[in-house]
């Protein structure tokens, strides 16, 4: 039986054509019997329909107050948060809580089925409360949504007669029931064993397929890193996600560091940005666009030899290697680039505290000086 998902569409009308999900300057801080204690500082997340994001961080870091944020549980100190172009910062109780059944569909860690009534009942629940769909196409719906979970047969039974693994999978289903375009899961897979893990996460991932936007709050790094993207969070900051991904070894709290250290800087497709031969004091991420070194040849035409994307990294050979540009780099000429810059000081001080990355980025830079060395028709 065939079910319909809500599509993403274009409309740029539409709540100025802001991502599914944006927060921006979000703040919040809780007064506690020891003071006043910041659980989010001026963080900037967005995230557009259709992508499938992890959140992932340590306890305490402020993953379940983010959540809080995106579901209007809770409300921001400072700050917007828009969702599916409504502020919810902006809604009273009233208004949010039919607002909140319309555009998120809420997994949670420990289920949440009610017992006392039927697995289609659990998931008719939500249909009832915002009237959706007519009183006569729920049941049909709730049991369109079982098959999909692969759960029709067990529609009949009480929850407690399901396993973990099942009743999480009827959860997916009640969160689905309104046809969402937003489904956020904290910790989905938490309570079960790999085998059913790996299947909640694959009928996430067809989710995703259809068009539905997700977002996961997990503790599985390995999980987190097969979504479209990781918003790492740590001491209430969003870590930069291309950082995470150009120093993986680095600890939450020095991807932090380096986060907040890192200047962003833009260039126009085509620009120059470092010139061969010049003095070298800066390490830079790629976060957006495509870069390319230029490495000119004896009585030859220069030669692209490589394009770096986002997450990727130059600077690092001559950290390593004499401290001059040994090759040009400049932007694509396709499109426009943004890049973190960080300094070789503060680069310095980062792996100081982590010779892990130091070796890393060490034996990049090995590698690249062979491979411009290689290019250049020089033996090493």
């Amino acid at each position: 039986m065939a079910i319909s998902f809500f599509k993403p569409k274009a409309d740029a009308n539409e709540a100025e054509n802001r991502p599914i999900i944006d927060l921006r300057g979000v703040t919040k801080n809780y007064k506690t019997a020891v003071g006043d204690y910041q659980a989010l500082k001026d963080v900037d997340l967005q995230i557009e329909a259709g992508e499938f994001v992890s959140v992932i961080g340590k306890s305490g870091s402020g993953k379940t107050t983010l959540l809080n944020m995106i579901t209007g549980i809770d409300r921001p100190t400072q700050g917007e948060v828009w969702v599916n172009g409504t502020g919810v910062h902006t809604l009273n109780e009233n208004r949010m809580a039919r607002w909140r059944g319309k555009n998120l569909g809420i997994v949670f860690q420990f289920f949440q089925l009610l017992p006392m009534i039927s697995v289609i009942e659990n998931i008719m629940l939500p249909m009832d409360f915002c009237r959706t769909y007519p009183m006569n196409e729920r049941r049909k719906r709730a049991m369109e949504l079982l098959e999909l979970v692969e759960l029709a047969d067990h529609a009949h039974k009480l929850p407690t007669a399901l396993s973990g693994g099942q009743q999480q999978r009827v959860a997916i289903a009640r969160a689905l029931a309104n046809d969402p375009p937003v489904v956020i899961a904290d910790e989905p897979t938490g309570n079960l064993d790999s085998k059913t893990a790996e299947s909640v996460f694959t009928l996430f991932n067809n989710l995703v397929a259809k068009g539905k936007t997700i977002i996961i709050v997990t503790h599985d790094s390995g999980l987190a890193k097969r979504t479209h993207r990781t918003a790492l969070i740590a001491d209430g900051e969003i870590v930069n996600e291309y950082v995470a991904k150009a120093m993986p070894t680095l600890t939450h709290t020095q991807l932090l560091q380096a986060t907040k250290s890192a200047r962003k800087l833009n260039f126009d497709a085509g620009a120059m940005i470092l010139a061969e031969g010049t003095n070298a004091d800066t390490f830079y991420i790629v976060t957006q666009g495509m870069v390319e070194v230029i490495l000119p040849r004896p009585n030859q035409s220069d030669v692209v030899a490589l394009q770096l994307g986002p997450g990727k990294v130059f600077g690092e050979m001559e950290f390593f290697h004499e401290k001059k540009h040994r090759a040009s780099i400049r932007a694509s000429e396709a499109t426009p680039v943004e890049v973190l810059a960080i300094g070789y000081d503060q680069l310095s001080e980062l792996l100081d505290q982590s010779e892990v990355t130091r070796e890393a980025l060490h034996r990049l830079a090995d590698k690249h000086n062979g491979e411009n060395l290689s290019w250049r028709g020089v033996s090493s």
